[in-house]
């Protein structure tokens, strides 16, 4: 089945049917794995990238005329509606409020992109005046690309558009040492409809029955729906459980070891049933 048809009959009909507006990709170095960055203190690449997860690129607006001839035109088109940028903003200004460095970097294409983006920008900035408390700065896209490969230390929280955000969380998860363990949550932080919790790499079928895919991303993701449901601790707990058998050095080829999918997953599953299980009184 082409990309195209499965993504557009399944994932991108349940973000936008459901009103999963927010699409939450938290990104660290885990312990036990190694960024590709040299000299990369863990603690300077610490992040939380939300993305814009019902309109802006991948609105479904568009078509194609005239298919198979010489003239044949294409036209995708971007779609940015002030009530759906605000809503993201709101969201994404509260969770930087939440954090401990209170920072938000906007990431925009306003400079080429000069309507949509340009709204963009401003309803950010608006939305600013109600958290004074949080530092924001704006910064196009290119520009971030390096800044996050650079200087990783600068950056907390990061709201950008659908595909800006598809692709710079891509990049998070390689830096944090593979696309094999980022998470991401696709909320309705209204709670009117449910959510939808996935690793960001999607299946992988190119790599299925090898063996060699990491469990770590579905893990993880488990992680973040517990934290949504409001069980913090639980989600803690079951980070560490992780991030032990990371250390320990079982891990999946992507991230420097020689595990199986299988080893680590049932590793990991271990870990939790030990974390898990209530002491004996006796």
């Amino acid at each position: 089945v082409p990309d195209h048809i499965s993504l557009w009959s399944l994932r991108l009909a349940i973000c936008q049917r459901l009103q999963q507006y927010a699409n939450l990709r938290p990104i660290r170095v885990l312990r036990g794995v190694s960024s590709p960055l040299r000299n990369l203190n863990p603690e300077s690449l610490d992040w939380l990238i939300i993305r814009e997860n019902t309109e802006g690129e991948y609105a479904g607006q568009g078509g194609r005329t005239h298919v198979g001839t010489p003239w044949e035109i294409s036209t995708e088109v971007a779609i940015f509606t002030r009530q759906g940028i605000e809503r993201l903003m709101q969201f994404a200004f509260q969770c930087a409020r939440e954090r401990p460095r209170k920072k938000i970097t906007v990431v925009t294409k306003s400079n080429a992109q000069r309507n949509g983006l340009v709204l963009w920008d401003q309803v950010a900035s608006s939305v600013s005046k109600d958290f004074r408390d949080v530092e924001m700065d704006l910064m196009l896209v290119d520009a971030m690309t390096a800044r996050m490969v650079l200087h990783p230390e600068t950056i907390d929280t990061v709201v950008a558009t659908n595909l800006h955000a598809d692709i710079l969380s891509d990049l998070a998860a390689a830096l944090a040492g593979s696309i094999g363990i980022a998470p991401t949550s696709n909320i309705d932080p209204t709670m009117e409809n449910p959510s939808m919790f996935e690793p960001i790499h999607g299946s992988a079928w190119d790599i299925a029955g090898k063996g060699i895919a990491n469990p770590i991303a579905a893990f993880w993701t488990a992680a973040e729906m517990v934290r949504w449901f409001g069980h913090h601790d639980a989600a803690d707990k079951l980070m560490g459980c992780i991030e032990d058998v990371c250390e320990w050095g079982i891990k999946t080829k992507d991230i420097g070891g020689t595990s199986s999918t299988e080893e680590v997953t049932t590793a990991v599953c271990r870990e939790i049933g030990a974390a898990f299980t209530p002491a004996s009184p006796f």
